[in-house]
């Protein structure tokens, strides 16, 4: 199976492709004017689009705006073919000027320093997707839903995702500083984090009251089955006989290893979601031979910073096995987005379909909403409480 990205800041299925640039009719242009001639206007020009009133405030820029000598020629249809995109309305679909796209191919290698924080866009204000475990934006106390309001001074209103990424990330050592509001503050918060190398876990699990597995999945990176088929063996062959899955800050990533771990708590070949494309046909990705956790009561927990693969993953269980969900409704990241290589090393990033739970519900946007709402409040993760696990083994506890 292709591996599939799904994660909040960056969901990605890596795709061979291309676009023919936004180029233009030569009837419109005045002799070339700027420091880069306008060249290939008539390639991939569709019929039946008037073009006229672009060329006519192109004329009209370069004819009567004071500083004609500042006018870029490559950046002006950059910005043209910028805010097409970004009229589409969707966060993930965006264009990569050829800097940008190199930097974000940087990013999906994983060669790089930050602070351990996946970001989204929710209601177009950047927000935290999830603090990652043990790094600095965790310690620095950050929290999912956290809006970020200014990054090294610079608003991020209107900023592009891939923009705010590389703003604050950054070498090893350095620092980054963030003005954020959360729900509770009455006035904004300045947090200053010194970035370090990120080295996310992926599984970690212990015995909880004798018999209760706790099983960490913090997320779906590319060391994700090989560290959970140790652990599915180690709980196996452990005295638990009941699971607590906890999926919370869990941001998302291969979705191939979201539907190979349901596959050891279900039977074989059932659905674990299926993603449904702009032309209304859909794919289906199914469990594979395995189940082998597939007999242990499980209880699931889930909150605001569950995002993507890990949402995939608790709506499989709930929906195959009426596994109950604890905790907070997840982020909301369903959508699949793909990586079209343009001329001059630019890209398009576009959205080309949508998750869906077993049962038909989007997650996208919806998210996975809890059985049991449970919330887990800033004051509670400063006494080190936690009323969501402590939900979870109460549950637990009377089911056989």
């Amino acid at each position: 199976m292709q591996k599939r990205f799904v994660p909040i800041v960056i969901v990605f299925a890596v795709a061979i492709g291309f676009i023919g640039g936004f180029y233009f009719k030569n009837q419109w242009m005045p002799e070339p004017v700027g420091n880069v001639p306008v060249l290939n206007q008539n390639l991939g020009q569709q019929k039946g689009v008037d073009f006229s009133l672009f060329w006519e405030v192109w004329e009209m820029l370069h004819n009567r705006y004071v500083d004609k000598d500042k006018l870029d020629t490559q950046d002006l249809i950059y910005g043209a073919i910028d805010g097409m995109v970004r009229t589409a309305g969707d966060p993930y679909t965006v264009f990569l000027k050829p800097k940008e796209s190199e930097e974000f191919q940087q990013q999906i290698k994983g060669a790089f320093s930050g602070i351990g924080i996946e970001i989204g866009l929710r209601k177009n204000i950047l927000t935290v997707i999830a603090p990652i475990k043990d790094t600095p934006a965790a310690r620095a106390g950050l929290l999912a839903g956290d809006k970020i309001l200014k990054i090294n001074e610079k608003s991020t209103e209107g900023v592009k995702l891939d923009e705010a990424v590389s703003l604050i990330r950054g070498p090893r050592g350095t620092k980054v500083t963030l003005i954020i509001t959360r729900d509770g503050l009455e006035k904004t918060k300045e947090v200053v984090i010194t970035r370090d190398v990120i080295k996310i876990p992926a599984v970690e699990w212990k015995l909880l009251d004798e018999d209760i597995a706790y099983l960490e999945i913090f997320t779906f990176n590319q060391n994700v089955d090989t560290e959970f088929k140790k652990t599915a063996q180690e709980i196996a062959n452990s005295k638990a006989k009941k699971i607590i899955l906890d999926l919370r800050n869990n941001p998302g990533g291969l979705l191939d290893s979201a539907v190979n771990i349901a596959g050891y708590f279900l039977d074989t070949n059932k659905i674990v979601t299926f993603e449904r494309f702009g032309d209304g046909q859909e794919n289906q990705f199914r469990t594979q031979q395995n189940g082998q956790l597939k007999n242990y009561p499980v209880i699931v927990l889930i909150n605001k910073g569950s995002a993507s693969a890990s949402e995939i993953l608790a709506g499989a269980l709930k929906d195959n096995r009426g596994i109950l969900i604890v905790g907070e409704t997840s982020f909301g990241k369903g959508s699949v987005q793909e990586i079209l290589e343009l001329p001059k090393k630019a890209s398009l990033k576009v959205t080309i379909a949508k998750w869906f739970t077993p049962s038909g519900v989007s997650i996208n946007e919806n998210g996975i909403k809890p059985d049991i709402e449970v919330k887990r409040t800033e004051e509670d993760i400063n006494a080190d409480k936690d009323p969501q696990l402590d939900k979870a083994k109460e549950l637990i506890s009377n089911l056989r």
